[in-house]
């Protein structure tokens, strides 16, 4: 298990010292600003679509090395998705990080690939938030351009 450990912390660490897709995204059809009060996490998302699914995402903004990861990481999970696959995988990623609801079968895990290194944020509710504030962003940008999200709202 220690090695496992060890990859997961490689992972994360590569995330937010290396982010993908970090940066402002020219001609956005969607936009929005996240922010955690708690721990200072800012994150500005961007979204082209492609017809009915995500073209691109980009992301700006300052946090923690959990908040940083967690959005890098979920850049490159939803290019190509539909808006439904995006929620799908949010609320598998959600259960992974929240241990609430059922247990993820081992498939659906195996399915969220590099973003299972933030399984370990369970045991600390706090970094709860810091991993999941970049989603709640990517929804507003899609649902209500523009929007600003709080993890305490």
């Amino acid at each position: 298990m220690s090695e496992l450990h060890d990859l997961y912390q490689e992972i994360l660490l590569d995330h937010y010292k290396r982010p993908r897709n970090f940066g402002p995204l020219l001609g956005a059809d969607g936009d929005a600003e996240g922010h955690n009060p708690l721990c200072g996490d800012r994150v500005h998302v961007h979204v082209k679509l492609d017809g009915d699914r995500l073209g691109e995402v980009r992301f700006e903004g300052s946090g923690c090395a959990i908040s940083t990861a967690s959005a890098s990481m979920m850049t490159e999970a939803v290019r190509g998705q539909t808006k439904a696959e995006v929620e799908a995988r949010f609320a598998r990623f959600r259960t992974l990080v929240t241990g609430e609801g059922a247990a993820l079968p081992p498939e659906a895990v195996d399915e969220l690939g590099e973003m299972a290194a933030l399984a370990g944020v369970r045991a600390f509710p706090m970094r709860v938030k810091c991993a999941t504030l970049a989603w709640h962003t990517l929804r507003a940008a899609l649902d209500s351009p523009g929007a600003v999200v709080s993890t305490e709202s």
